[in-house]
């Protein structure tokens, strides 16, 4: 099979998240330990807006939201919460078009997927998004054009680089499996159908991604991640923490291999946490590999090593050597496959 991945061989990248509150500073320390695959940085410690929630809301298109003690919620008309998330945003990519505009290789943007975005907004009554069938579909179609719309003025920003456009779907084996509690919390919502999830989702990459505008990539740092699901809604690469992946998965994980999906493997703790030798942390990702059968020179064209998750829990210190931790271990699979 012949593949063509949009990142150089024996690539790393971040999850999303960082510490902090400076766009700055956060953009410096991922050119700067991530320079074969960047992302745009999220951070959500500068406060409402800023988190994976509120960071999208801002991207939907004529579904203003506003925060409630409880979270964020439909409104009817724009407020400050909007503005606000839609200051940072805003802010983010002044700084990324000052210190990356330049950027003329692969570089990845992240949102938050249709089905978690529909588990955590509310209607106006306090009830989930993700309990009206007809408010999902209303935030699925206002979604995809709002993030076409951001992955555009991304590429405007960078005009030489090639953007990769990561969709967050934490929640989705919860959808799925019906285990989204209720507003009040005493039950749990009805599980979504594998096959209108699958719709949802492939709506989103189509718009925002059609036409070559990003390649799509879908994260989830779950267990029991669907991987079929994922392929079949336009997915070509799946990041997930490869300590949730169980040998029961082996098959799934396979046929995603098999397919010429790209697979990003979580290898480190996304909090601090004392590192292993770099041995130790390639091993997990040589022994799927090797529990698999797969050629081991393909390792390192389809593999992307990350971090487990976000790192906005994690300190400064960390971060870079976490960051660091990730690009050595994808250089040692790729030099090692030679």
């Amino acid at each position: 099979m012949t593949m063509s991945f949009p990142w150089e061989v024996g690539s790393a990248t971040g999850v999303g998240s960082y510490p902090g509150d400076d766009p700055d500073e956060a953009l410096r320390i991922v050119l700067g330990e991530l320079p074969e695959l960047p992302h745009l940085p999220e951070l959500p410690n500068r406060g409402p807006g800023a988190d994976l929630t509120g960071r999208t809301a801002g991207m939907l298109v004529d579904l203003p939201v506003h925060l409630q003690p409880s979270g964020w919620r439909f409104t009817d008309r724009p407020g400050r919460d909007l503005r606000r998330a839609r200051d940072h945003m805003a802010r983010d990519l002044d700084v990324l078009e000052e210190l990356a505009g330049r950027h003329d290789g692969p570089f990845k943007i992240q949102a938050c997927g249709p089905w978690t975005l529909a588990a955590t907004i509310e209607l106006r009554n306090g009830d989930r998004a993700l309990r009206d069938p007809g408010a999902v579909r209303d935030l699925t179609a206002s979604l995809a054009e709002g993030v076409a719309g951001h992955v555009a003025e991304v590429r405007r920003r960078l005009p030489s680089a090639r953007i990769l456009l990561q969709l967050d779907e934490p929640a989705l084996p919860a959808v799925l499996a019906g285990r989204v509690p209720t507003a009040s919390g005493f039950s749990r919502l009805a599980p979504v159908e594998a096959a209108t999830a699958e719709h949802g989702l492939r709506q989103v990459i189509e718009t925002a991604c059609g036409g070559d505008a990003a390649f799509p990539v879908v994260h989830c740092c779950a267990r029991d991640v669907p991987y079929g699901l994922l392929r079949g809604a336009g997915a070509k690469a799946i990041s997930v923490d490869l300590a949730l992946v169980p040998d029961r998965h082996d098959d799934a994980v396979g046929e995603t291999i098999d397919a010429g999906v790209g697979l990003w493997l979580g290898v480190a703790p996304g909090t601090d946490a004392a590192l292993p030798a770099l041995k130790d942390t390639a091993a997990p990702v040589r022994e799927l590999w090797r529990r698999l059968g797969f050629p081991p020179t393909r390792l390192a064209e389809q593999v992307v090593i990350t971090p487990a998750c976000g790192l906005a829990g994690a300190s400064p210190r960390y971060v870079r050597e976490v960051l660091k931790r990730c690009r050595d271990t994808a250089r040692m699979l790729h030099e090692a496959a030679e």
